[in-house]
């Protein structure tokens, strides 16, 4: 028998939210194909959308970049909790919202009461800084106050003189049934109920802020979105920017298999996020792609395995996720590592639909 050929193996997963970074996710995933096939070359790109995990991504791929505190801030219950940005070389100050204002924040679900107050806080933290442009992630949530908590905590300051850029991982608009509170609310502990009481919210913010409530993204963050595109910041695709920032698209040169996973996969995965975002690239270049996730809601549209299958339910899984995201790298190993790309063999490579 012919022995598979050595496969170049990007592995570009978000973080698994709540159980493993995006760094510890990869080198997990990564051990575990090792395993299996050892002498292919692995190449490990932690990625992020705006949400939890973009501080990190940046930080690993802007040499001389360094974390600034901001002291304590607000955090999403009201209680204080430790507020900090990641200032580049360039003076470019990154804030990610899921660091101070976090769905996993919550002592307990509060839809109605959540507050993005702590995010104005480390903004206006970073601009009295000196800060040149301002990156802003958004993703991970736990408000739905249209951002207002949050412009008042900037005040009078406006974007810093180079700009500010706004990462989101939803391209959702403000109002209606794609909104950011019937999408978005019951996963923050809405009700039906709630979910009324803050559509309303959202609508008498649009009337006194003004601006464009169907813009793209505007309804990520509970609203957030639509607030700082109020402000003069611009929205853009977290995902896409994090992939150039990492140089993905380059990483993909010459890739053989392209991994990618999260923590739950499901209708929204496909709509900006980090899967959607790099099984589309895949698709385009025609790459053999596969995604790990913590568990689906339905399947992805491509080679998949889940770890609360592996491990037997989510809670296991989430008890021990290395464990569990190595035998998820050893399953990619084997269903994966002897797809033949060539179209000259015959054999049709593993892609997204």
């Amino acid at each position: 028998m012919t022995p598979s050929r050595t496969r170049r193996v990007v592995i570009a997963p978000d973080s698994f939210k709540g159980s493993a970074t995006a760094q510890e996710a990869a080198s997990a995933i990564a051990d575990g194909w090792r395993s299996v096939r050892a002498d292919d070359d692995l190449v490990l790109a932690p990625q992020a959308d705006g949400g939890e995990g973009t501080l990190d991504a940046l930080e690993a791929s802007n040499p001389g970049s360094f974390r600034r505190s901001a002291g304590p801030v607000t955090g999403p219950d009201g209680r204080a909790v430790p507020g900090e940005w990641l200032e580049l070389a360039d003076g470019t100050a990154v804030v990610e919202m899921a660091q101070m204002a976090g769905l996993p924040l919550m002592q307990t679900l509060d839809a109605l009461g959540a507050t993005a107050r702590g995010l104005g806080e480390v903004i206006r933290a970073a601009i009295d800084s000196g800060a040149r442009r301002l990156l802003i992630g958004i993703g991970g949530s736990a408000s739905t106050d249209a951002g207002l908590p949050m412009l008042d905590a900037i005040g009078d300051r406006i974007p810093p003189p180079d700009g500010a850029l706004v990462l989101t991982d939803v391209t959702a608009p403000l109002l209606g049934p794609r909104g950011a509170a019937a999408v978005f609310g019951p996963q923050k502990g809405a009700s039906a109920r709630d979910v009324a009481a803050l559509e309303e919210r959202l609508r008498r913010a649009a009337v006194r802020l003004g601006g464009d409530p169907d813009e793209p993204g505007a309804g990520a963050a509970g609203g957030v979105g639509f607030a700082l595109s109020t402000w003069g910041a611009t929205l853009t695709s977290g995902a896409a920017f994090i992939a150039e920032a990492t140089h993905l698209s380059t990483l993909m040169d010459g890739c053989d298999v392209l991994l990618t996973g999260e923590g739950r996969f499901d209708h929204q995965s496909l709509t900006g996020k980090v899967v959607g975002s790099i099984l589309s690239a895949a698709r385009e270049r025609s790459i053999t792609a596969g995604a790990i996730v913590g568990a689906a809601a339905e399947p992805p549209p491509c080679w998949h395995v889940a770890l609360a299958d592996l491990a037997g339910s989510a809670q296991a899984a989430i008890a021990d996720p290395r464990r569990w995201l190595i035998e998820a790298g050893r399953a990619a190993a084997s269903g994966l590592g002897t797809v033949d790309q060539d179209p000259r063999s015959g054999r049709t490579p593993t892609v997204v639909a």
